[in-house]
C-alpha cells in the first residue's frame, strides 16, 4: 500500500456498486427493526397501564422537592406511548448529527485546504442526504407529539391563571414557544440541505470539468456552512435536547452536544471507509489516511470527555446546587438504568477509545479501528439516550424491543440512503487539485 506511482488523478475513477444482495440485506434489517418495534409496542401496551400513572405519581411525590413542581406533572402525565415518541425523537436527533457532521467534515477540509482527505471526501459528502429523512421525522414529531417530549409545551404552563403555571418556564416563553421553535428547526434543515446540495453539485461538476474554479467555489460554500453550523449546532442543542429539562440550563451544552455529534460522525466516516476497503474499494486509502482518521477519533473522544466533565465541574465550582438536579436524576433518581448507562457512557466514549487508540499502530490497524468505531457509535447513542430519556420518560425509561427496533430502523435506513448516494459519483474526486498529494500521503 506504500506506493501509488501508477495512479494519476486523470485515471483514478471508481464507482460503488450497490448490489441487489446488499439492498436485500439492508431491507431485511429494516423489516427486522419494524417487527421488533411492533412486538415491543405490543408488549408495552400489555405490560403498562393505569399502574404506570400511579408509579409516576409516586415518583413525582418522592422527588417533588428536587424537581420544583413543574417536572412532577411532566412525568405524572406519562402514557405508555410516550416511550415510542421519545425514541423517535432520540433517533431523529442522533442520526441528524451523523448526517450533518458529514458536511461539517468536508467543509473543514476545504477551509483548511487539506490534501490528505480528498481521497475519502466522497464518503462524508454522501451523509447529509439522510437529513431529508430526519428533518421530516423531527418536524412532524414536534408538531404532533411535542408536548410529550417538551414540558414547556404543556397546556397552561405559561398562563398565570392556570393551576399548571410555571414562573420559570413562563420567563423563557419568548424563546421557547411552538411557532418560533418550529421556525428555527425548519430554517436549520433548509440551510443545511441547500448548502449541501450546492456543494455536492460543485463537487460532481469538478469531476466532469476539472479546473480550480469549482474548488474555490466549494471553499466559499464551506465557509458559509461553518458559520451556519456554528450557530445552528448550538441552537439545535438548546432547542431539541436542553429544553427537555426546561428548568435546567448549561452554558456548555451547545459544545457538549456538538462534540458528541462530531465524534460519532468521525467514527461513522472511518467505519464506512474500512468497510468499503474490505469490499475491494478505495485501495488507494493507505495506512496514513487511516492513521489520520484514528487521530481524529482519539482526539475528539478526549474533547468530548473534557466537555462532559467540565459541564458538571463548572456547576459544582460555581456552587449552583439547583443545577445539580440534572446530574442527580441521571445518577441517583428514577431507575438504575440511567446510572448503568452513565457508567457505560464514559467507558465506551472515553476509556475504550483512549486506551485502544493510544498507539500509532492501533490507528493504522483496521480491526482496532473498527472495534473503536463500533464502541463510539454505540456509546454516543447511549450519550443521547442519557440526554433525552430521563427528562421525557422519567422512571419509565428502559432498553427493550422498542429501543432496539427503532435504532435498527434508523440505522438501516441511513445505510441504505447513504449507499444509494455513494453510487451517484465516483468514490474518487478525480479532479480535486490536491488528489495527487493525497495519493502519496505518508506520515
Amino acid at each position: 500500500m506504500a506506493g501509488h506511482s501508477h495512479f494519476s488523478p486523470a485515471n483514478v475513477e471508481e464507482y460503488f456498486e450497490f448490489t441487489a444482495e446488499g439492498r436485500k440485506r439492508i431491507i431485511y434489517a429494516f423489516v427486522a427493526g419494524v417487527v421488533a418495534l411492533l412486538v415491543g409496542i405490543y408488549l408495552l401496551s400489555r405490560g403498562e397501564g393505569h399502574e404506570v400513572v400511579q408509579a409516576a405519581a409516586e415518583h413525582g411525590a418522592e422527588h417533588g422537592e428536587h424537581l420544583s413542581g413543574g417536572a412532577v406533572s411532566h412525568h405524572g402525565d406519562y402514557d405508555w406511548t410516550n416511550r415510542i415518541w421519545a425514541n423517535l425523537w432520540l433517533n431523529g436527533v442522533y442520526f441528524t448529527g451523523i448526517a450533518v457532521i458529514g458536511m461539517f467534515f468536508v467543509s473543514i477540509q476545504y477551509l483548511a485546504k487539506a490534501g490528505w482527505s480528498s481521497v475519502i471526501k466522497r464518503i462524508p459528502e454522501a451523509f447529509p442526504r439522510f437529513l431529508m429523512v430526519t428533518g421530516p421525522v423531527l418536524i412532524l414529531t414536534f408538531i404532533f407529539k411535542g408536548d410529550v417530549i417538551f414540558h414547556w409545551m404543556h397546556h397552561g404552563i405559561t398562563d398565570p391563571s392556570s393551576e399548571h403555571y410555571d414562573k420559570i418556564i413562563a420567563g423563557k416563553s419568548g424563546y421557547l414557544n411552538q411557532g418560533f421553535f418550529l421556525g428555527r428547526m425548519v430554517v436549520f434543515f433548509v440551510l443545511w440541505l441547500v448548502l449541501w446540495n450546492w456543494m455536492r453539485k460543485k463537487s460532481i461538476d469538478e469531476d466532469l470539468n476539472g479546473g480550480s474554479a469549482n474548488f474555490y467555489d466549494m471553499v466559499k460554500i464551506a465557509t458559509g456552512f461553518i458559520v451556519v453550523m456554528g450557530i445552528s449546532s448550538s441552537m439545535s442543542a438548546w432547542d431539541w435536547v436542553m429544553s427537555i429539562d426546561t428548568h435546567w440550563f448549561s452554558t456548555m451544552f451547545g459544545w457538549y452536544m456538538f462534540s458528541s455529534w462530531h465524534v460519532t460522525g468521525l467514527a461513522t466516516i472511518t467505519l464506512t471507509v474500512l468497510l468499503l476497503k474490505d469490499k475491494g474499494y478505495m485501495q488507494y486509502v493507505n495506512f496514513s489516511h487511516l492513521h489520520d482518521l484514528g487521530k481524529f477519533m482519539f482526539a475528539f473522544s478526549i474533547f468530548w470527555t473534557y466537555v462532559w466533565f467540565e459541564q458538571f465541574l463548572l456547576i459544582y465550582y460555581a456552587n449552583f446546587p439547583e443545577e445539580t438536579i440534572y446530574f442527580l436524576e441521571r445518577w441517583e433518581g428514577h431507575d438504575k438504568i440511567y446510572k448503568a448507562t452513565e457508567i457505560l457512557n464514559v467507558v465506551f466514549n472515553f476509556f475504550f477509545p483512549f486506551l485502544v487508540m493510544m498507539t500509532r499502530d492501533a490507528k493504522r490497524t483496521a480491526i482496532f479501528l473498527k472495534i473503536c468505531c463500533a464502541f463510539i457509535i454505540v456509546g454516543h447513542y447511549l450519550d443521547f439516550y442519557q440526554m433525552i430519556m430521563p427528562g421525557t420518560l422519567g422512571p419509565h425509561g428502559g432498553f427493550g424491543l422498542v429501543e432496539f427496533g427503532m435504532v435498527t430502523i434508523f440505522a438501516s435506513a441511513f445505510i441504505y440512503i447513504v449507499s444509494n448516494e455513494l453510487t451517484k459519483a465516483s468514490l474518487v474526486a478525480k479532479n480535486h487539485p490536491f488528489l495527487e498529494e493525497a495519493l502519496h500521503h505518508d506520515i
